[in-house]
């Protein structure tokens, strides 16, 4: 008899069903986009163009939401970028591409936003860190200014905090409170708690300004996974705001892949948080949307949300020496990717397909079979045939140098079969 254990000690796993539910929100409208409430998991980017530069500025625009960015932010830090702005997003529009564009604001952005409505008004949110304005000093002033935009124009606002850029007013304010304690917590502890009380500070003073709950959404940024989780764990204890995730600075290449994967996947499977970024530090000369993959990934691994077929292939190991299987697997993988812009209109579904390119007859059939198509290469010293299986029957054995193409060809008749195409009312 095999029994399931149960515990809350180190060591024991917690059969927690609760941890699948996901915290309700107020839903926010950004620009036709809805963020919260029972609507998808939104994937956001950011730009690291000057917005100054329109036509750089609108061609990464444009790519980040080829890849998939619902949402994309932009630096609004001067008078130049904030006069480019609207051509930015009229450039975009002629193209086709209706992406919202999120202004971020840092230290002027009252200013910008006064001064230049154009920018103001092509915006269809913006995000303002209550440790660069005035909020919590002698007057909100500044704060109240960017929100009287927001209700003007009625644009929903992102209120940003960022342990990096903390309101030093609070932060001192609640360390002197907490040295008066009779057991102080110790000082990192108390920065969670303000950066927690910063942003719901904030919020209260946005809606005291004129902005509704359903303009707001929070979010409130740390670069460690543990203070991540704990941080946002707190807040959404204390609000129904929609929670923007992401670390503030993930870091290059793997690091930063797997610090976002570790912090976005353990508060998501916990049911905290409406819309996601990864921001990653590119490499040199490296492809900004890598951060919107990412986002992708984690969500169709959580089974959150679908984008594109997904492709299972073994790591290999001693009985698949040629690199033959890993070849096809990448070529099949970026196969499906440039496929989706071409399937998702007229296939509806396509996005869920599994399909397996394995090496070997060790768990090949088996993993083939559990894909909707899926294909076992031979391993070394196996026979040079390559069973392809289709919603787990054998359906084909290929031969021969054209493997990749024959398969490619099965793939389009599984989605032309199985996926049916749309048709316009």
């Amino acid at each position: 008899m095999i029994a399931i254990l149960r515990g809350e000690g180190r060591g024991w796993y917690n059969f927690n069903m609760a941890a699948f539910a996901r915290r309700k929100s107020v839903p926010v409208n950004v620009g036709g986009v809805m963020v919260g409430g029972d609507n998808p998991i939104v994937v956001q980017s950011m730009t690291n163009t000057d917005t100054a530069d329109v036509t750089g500025t609108a061609n990464q625009v444009m790519a980040l939401a080829k890849a998939g960015s619902e949402i994309v932010r932009v630096t609004v830090n001067s008078e130049d970028a904030a006069k480019a702005l609207p051509r930015v997003v009229d450039t975009i529009r002629l193209l086709g591409c209706d992406v919202p564009i999120v202004g971020d604001f840092h230290y002027n952005g009252h200013i910008l936003l006064k001064k230049y409505p154009e920018c103001a008004r092509a915006l269809a949110k913006y995000r303002i860190n209550p440790g660069n304005v005035n909020i919590g000093k002698k007057h909100d002033d500044n704060f109240r200014a960017m929100i009287d935009v927001a209700v003007e124009y009625q644009r929903p606002v992102r209120i940003g905090v960022n342990w990096g850029s903390l309101d030093g007013a609070l932060l001192t304010r609640m360390m002197d409170e907490n040295a008066l304690l009779a057991e102080p917590l110790d000082a990192k502890q108390v920065t969670m708690n303000a950066i927690v009380v910063s942003a719901l500070e904030a919020a209260t003073a946005a809606e005291k300004y004129g902005l509704r709950r359903d303009q707001i959404l929070l979010s409130a940024k740390v670069s460690g996974v543990q203070d991540l989780i704990t941080v946002y764990r707190m807040l959404a204890a204390q609000c129904d705001h929609a929670l923007h995730l992401g670390l503030t600075e993930a870091g290059l290449g793997s690091k930063g892949i797997v610090a976002t994967t570790a912090a976005i996947g353990v508060l998501l499977q916990e049911g905290i948080g409406d819309t996601i970024r990864a921001s990653l530090t590119p490499l040199p000369n490296g492809d900004r949307t890598d951060e919107v993959l990412v986002c992708q990934q984690i969500l169709q691994a959580l089974e959150l949300r679908s984008f594109t077929p997904q492709v299972t292939a073994c790591p290999g190991c001693g009985r698949t020496t040629s690199t033959f299987f890993q070849d096809m697997a990448d070529q099949i993988q970026t196969y499906l990717r440039n496929q989706m812009p071409v399937w998702k209109d007229g296939h509806p579904g396509v996005e869920e397909m599994k399909v397996a390119v394995m090496g070997c007859i060790v768990n090949g059939p088996g993993e083939s079979k559990h894909a909707n198509i899926g294909i076992s290469l031979p391993g070394t010293f196996e026979e040079p045939v390559a069973p392809v299986y289709v919603d787990g029957r054998l359906v084909k054995t290929l031969r021969g140098d054209h493997i990749v193409a024959e398969f490619t060809v099965m793939l389009n008749d599984y989605v032309e079969s199985h996926y049916g195409v749309m048709v316009a009312q």
